[in-house]
Parts: C-alpha cells; sequence; structure tokens
C-alpha cells in the first residue's frame, strides 16, 4: 500500500470514528422514571362485574359481558370520533342495555342498576398494594389516567385503603375524549412536568398500550389474559402478567 493510501484511508478511518462518537454524543441517555400513569385495570379488578353478570343472567352472562365489553369500548372510540362526549358510566350503562338487546336479553331496570352498582364496589388486584408499595419507596409519583370515573377510581381506592399511593386523577372528563385519543395521553406528561419518555404508562389492554407507545410514553403491559400483542406496528416496552412483574420492570430488580 503506498503512503499516499494509506494516509487517505486512516483520515476516513478517523472521520468515521469521529462522526461515530459525535452521533453516540447527541444520543439522549434512558431518563429515570419519575412517575406511572396507570390505567385502571393493572390495580383494579374487574371480575366482579363478570360474577354478577353470569348471576343475573345463568349461562348467558360470558356472552352478555362480551358484547357489553366489545359495546363500551366502541362507544367510547365512536363519542371520541363524533366530538359526542359522555362520562365512562354513562358509556358503560348504554352499552349494557345494546348488548342485552342484542342478544335478545329482558333487562330489567333493577337488573341495569344493579350490573351498574358493581362498578362502585370493585376490588384491587392482591398484588396491587405490595407493587404500590415499592414504586412509592422509590419516590415515584403515580397517577390514574383512566376511562374510569373519578366516582369508580375513588370508590376502588377506598376500598383498598389505597388513598396515599396517588395525585389527583387523570381522567376523561378533563378533556372529553377517550384513549387512544391524544389530548387523552397529553394529560400525564402535563400533570407531571416531566417528558413522556420519563413517565411510564402501564396498560391492561394491548390497544392501550398501543396507544401509550404512539404517544411517546415507555409502556408496559400488565397483561392478566395473556392476549396477543395488537397488530399496529408497535409493541410495548415491558409485558408481564401482574403487578409484580411490572414494579420489577419500573426498579430494573
Amino acid at each position: 500500500m503506498t503512503q499516499s493510501r494509506r494516509t487517505f484511508l486512516t483520515g476516513i478511518t478517523a472521520t468515521a470514528a469521529a462522526a461515530t462518537r459525535i452521533a453516540h454524543a447527541k444520543m439522549p441517555a434512558p431518563r429515570a422514571v419519575e412517575a406511572i400513569a396507570f390505567d385502571g385495570f393493572p390495580i383494579i379488578d374487574p371480575r366482579p362485574v363478570a360474577t354478577r353478570t353470569e348471576a343475573l343472567f345463568p349461562g348467558k352472562g360470558a356472552a352478555l359481558m362480551n358484547a357489553w365489553r366489545t359495546r363500551q369500548f366502541e362507544y367510547t372510540w365512536l363519542r371520541t370520533l363524533g366530538s359526542a362526549y359522555a362520562d365512562f358510566r354513562q358509556i358503560t350503562q348504554e352499552a349494557l342495555v345494546y348488548a342485552a338487546a342484542s342478544l335478545g336479553l329482558a333487562l330489567s331496570e333493577a337488573a341495569r342498576d344493579h350490573l351498574m352498582q358493581s362498578f362502585l364496589e370493585l376490588q384491587v388486584w392482591d398484588d396491587a398494594r405490595p407493587a404500590l408499595e415499592a414504586l412509592r419507596g422509590a419516590g415515584i409519583r403515580m397517577a390514574f389516567l383512566s376511562n374510569l370515573t373519578p366516582a369508580m377510581l375513588d370508590a376502588a381506592i377506598a376500598r383498598a385503603d389505597l388513598g396515599g399511593f396517588f395525585e389527583p386523577h387523570l381522567t376523561m372528563d378533563r378533556v372529553r375524549v377517550f384513549k387512544p385519543d391524544r389530548r387523552a395521553y397529553e394529560m400525564g406528561p402535563r400533570a407531571f412536568r416531566a417528558r413522556p419518555d420519563e413517565i411510564v404508562f402501564c396498560a391492561s389492554a394491548g390497544w392501550d398500550a398501543a396507544g401509550a407507545r404512539w404517544f411517546g410514553y415507555r409502556t408496559f403491559w400488565v397483561n392478566r389474559s395473556q392476549q396477543p400483542v395488537e397488530e399496529l406496528g408497535v409493541r410495548p416496552d415491558g409485558i408481564g402478567a401482574d403487578m409484580a412483574d411490572f414494579a420489577r420492570f419500573v426498579l430494573g430488580t
């Protein structure tokens, strides 16, 4: 190799190395977790609603629950797209009435009210408190960013005596849209005064995990029913079976 060629190649190598160092220097380091925004159901156990539904409609409870749940979320999305906001309690009741009618089930006013009352009598998952204690011990701020109404969240928190763990709820009444609209997720950075990548969003549904990732949150999916990841072009940063898995993800343990 001639001296001139050796000098030329050495110069290219040095330039490439310098460019790499500059590029790496411009890449932001991973940011610490400043706060957690929770969907409601990683913490709140919704199973008693299904139990009560089956008790009222023996042998048909599962079908009614599936139709009710599907229409419930379809209504949140339709009302968001149509700029026709109603709170989650109203949507839930309307979805129940529709679901029962679609299955040919006679839903009395008393049965309707009994099922709706179940949303104010929910407990939290057994694994919630230990995880929340570990996260609070690490100095991480926490709030619900949930479709559930404040009354639904307050009732569950009071029944489990978890009032000291959470900052004010970030519910959809504040923005009059539902997730996965970006305006819903934007409540987190505003409330916590933090960047989206400093916040971890804890989802209970695959579509909500996708919406949070689209927005820019670091996202963990508490996938208790072992559902597949949604085919929406993004994946959660972490997936686990319960709140213990979530706490390990956040704390790096």
